[in-house]
């Protein structure tokens, strides 16, 4: 199979979607990998490393495109890339749908198959390639909220730990999956006073366990967010419904009752956000004040650290990329039900049920697709 691996172009997005390691796997299985001139460049991969590893390096982005049957990125394609799709080819990278009307309107039309890393399902129940990059937003979170936090960015002045005879700053964290867990455990490692909300008893007896009572575990219910709203220097918004927009926790009218120059920092940004006053934001700019507070939006805040997100994202989506090579798409999903649930659009039809209803667009099964 003839598979291409263009630069990502989205504003400061810096990742890559295959690491030299994973094009010489491919390699070695007797597929051709396309890689565009530079596309590993911001993850400190050279055009030559890829060449090492057999790759066939394109300066010209039309012919890496035109001339591949399996297109891999890490983000969303943006319009110019979109009008690059053709019906015959593969779309894999992450989608975030649910944010978004005009791509996944874009991608209907385009004829491709397209499949999402970010609803791809695993035997535990988890979402196996959303997963590492959560990982690391979880952790960034702390990192870009600390700094939001200093006089200068807009915050209150609160070091994160405190110092001796200082209490360290309060932080609340809004979901207690993946993303939040490891929010939590930054500040917590941080010094930090963390507490994470969440409405899973089981999920917060596993963190409790867990961390042995140094993160406060509550039951989410409005009265218990609204005293986060309250007590919080830093609230880091957590919560994930796959493949669907989140929901608004934290409403505008709510900002005044926040300490001024508290922070918030929304990680479901690419869903559309968990809070009413967020936008998103870009590494240029990242940050925004509403009422006194802080907004931190970043919608790729994982391509800001490249080299560790891409070799994290490799290890996770490579298995998958090989079955989609050595079998192509049909057979690949046919024989795997989580990887079939990754599907999100093909031929022109829409096939996740949660996108759909957020725009009103009619669905099909993936399942039904495969029938055809």
């Amino acid at each position: 199979m003839r598979i291409g691996v263009p630069r990502e172009i989205k504003n400061h997005e810096y990742r890559v979607a295959l690491t030299p390691g994973g094009v010489r796997e491919l390699v070695t299985r007797g597929h051709l990998v396309c890689v565009e001139s530079d596309a590993g460049i911001g993850s400190g991969y050279t055009d030559d490393a890829y060449r090492e590893a057999g790759a066939e390096v394109m300066a010209d982005v039309a012919a890496v495109w035109a001339g591949t049957e399996l297109i891999l990125k890490v983000k969303e394609p943006q319009a110019e890339e979109v009008a690059r799709l053709r019906p015959e080819q593969t779309l894999f990278t992450y989608l975030h749908l649910a944010a978004e009307e005009r791509l996944t309107r874009g991608l209907i039309e385009s004829g491709a198959t397209c499949i999402a890393y970010e609803t791809i399902t695993d035997a535990f129940g988890g979402l196996p390639l959303l997963a590492p990059m959560s990982r690391v937003a979880g952790r960034m979170a702390v990192q870009a909220g600390a700094h939001s936090l200093e006089k200068a960015q807009g915050g209150a002045g609160i070091l994160l730990p405190g110092v001796p005879g200082v209490a360290p700053a309060k932080v609340t964290v809004i979901g207690g999956g993946v993303v939040g867990e490891n929010a939590a455990r930054m500040a917590l490692g941080l010094g930090a006073e963390v507490t994470i909300l969440d409405k899973s008893l089981a999920r917060l007896e596993v963190l409790d366990h867990r961390y042995q009572g140094q993160i406060r575990t509550v039951y989410s219910t409005r009265e218990t967010l609204d005293a986060a709203v309250r007590e919080s220097d830093m609230i880091i918004g957590a919560v994930l419904v796959p493949g669907a927009a989140a929901p608004k926790l934290i409403t505008r009218a709510m900002l005044a009752d926040m300490k001024p120059g508290s922070v918030l920092v929304d990680v479901a940004i690419d869903q559309g956000g968990c809070f009413e006053t967020s936008r998103a934001t870009t590494h240029a700019e990242p940050s925004y004040l509403v009422d006194g507070i802080v907004h931190y939006c970043v919608a790729n805040m994982p391509g800001a650290v490249a080299r560790t997100s891409t070799q994290a994202l490799t290890n996770a989506t490579l298995p998958f990329v090989l079955a989609l090579a050595d079998k192509g798409w049909k057979q690949a999903l046919a024989e795997d039900a989580h990887f079939r649930a990754g599907l999100n659009v093909h031929a022109g039809q829409l096939t996740y049920s949660a996108v759909g209803e957020a725009f009103g667009i009619g669905t099909v099964t993936p399942a039904q697709v495969l029938a055809d």
